[in-house]
């Protein structure tokens, strides 16, 4: 595995507002890192800088290797950029407008055309060749944008906002493509305000907010990181008073809630407490039907290390 992006240092003020404040993060080939945070968090910003569209005050950005300030050109070869909004000409056809791109890219001949036709297959266009733009679905639209996004090919895939507004449907599809892109080796950067959506198709995360990064790496790393706890979720055929009261009484446990018939357990971490749990309420009599870890979700991590700040 290699870098195929780092973010290293980068700040960028506009005015009095230091929309990014020294951003450091880096995407490995073949994986998809989530890029999450509240509205005005530099999300955009940061992701402009990547994609070469905007400079930063300090630091700087390396694309397979090449610096997006002092190379900008080979950077930009390596990479894809997906805006949140992007143009759409509505008498325009979808091979007509990949075909433009192919152009734009340098693509010419045969190369153009057995590469327009390879990635209307790989983004299942081909019923949709001869329709023109305006007539297209908001989510065949954005698979359109994509297509257009790897004419060239890109090691690095930097998408924001690529699920706002599909339908789920569309949504899963998307997910399908981007995962077909890291199975072939390409990177990822996609940012999202669907935690869900991420959390289903994200290798790590990074969380930004205020400008500055509040937290990086897989869902798992961040919540050993900020939880000192483990939580199960304990329900038995009895009363779940009965089952508290019997809980409470076991060496580890740090708190009980009850909900949905059953109890939360806040318990020290360690496997052989939990076993040992577990054993004191089959030998209690308490017949448990349901004992699982309650995992935090990214939704979860999100809530925990932002504070709402808007900038």
């Amino acid at each position: 595995m290699s870098a195929i992006l780092e973010v290293r240092g980068i700040s960028r003020s506009f005015g009095e507002l230091k929309a990014v404040d020294e951003v450091s993060f880096s995407i490995e080939a073949g994986s998809i890192v989530g890029f999450i945070g509240p509205n005005g968090a530099g999300k955009t910003t940061t992701m402009r800088i990547c994609a070469t569209l905007d400079l930063p005050d300090d630091g700087d950005v390396f694309v397979n290797g090449h610096s997006v300030i002092e190379d900008a050109r080979t950077a930009r070869r390596a990479m894809g950029f997906m805006p949140d909004s992007y143009g759409a000409y509505s008498n325009t056809t979808v091979s007509e407008y990949l075909d433009f791109y192919a152009r734009a890219y340098g693509l010419r001949g045969r190369q153009r055309q057995s590469t327009v036709a390879e990635v209307i297959d790989f983004t299942a266009l081909t019923a949709s060749v001869g329709k023109e733009m305006g007539s297209l679905s908001k989510g065949m639209r954005q698979r359109l944008c994509l297509a257009k996004t790897m004419l060239h090919d890109p090691e690095l895939f930097i998408l924001d906002e690529p699920a706002a507004g599909l339908d789920p449907r569309a949504r899963v599809e998307l997910r399908e493509l981007l995962k077909a892109l890291t199975e072939a080796g390409k990177g990822v950067l996609i940012s999202s305000h669907i935690l869900t959506e991420l959390s289903e198709m994200c290798d790590a995360v990074v969380v930004i907010e205020d400008g500055k990064i509040r937290a990086h790496g897989t869902v798992d790393d961040i919540v050993q990181g900020i939880v000192q706890h483990i939580s199960i979720f304990v329900r038995t055929l009895g009363e779940a008073v009965a089952t508290e009261r019997k809980i409470l009484e076991v060496p580890g446990v740090l708190g009980t809630r009850q909900i949905r018939g059953g109890v939360v357990v806040d318990f020290e971490r360690g496997d052989e407490g939990i076993a040992h749990l577990l054993k004191v309420l089959v030998e209690s009599g308490m017949k448990p039907v349901e004992f699982a870890t309650e995992r935090m979700d990214l939704e979860d991590v999100f809530m925990s290390v932002t504070e709402g700040i808007v900038q």
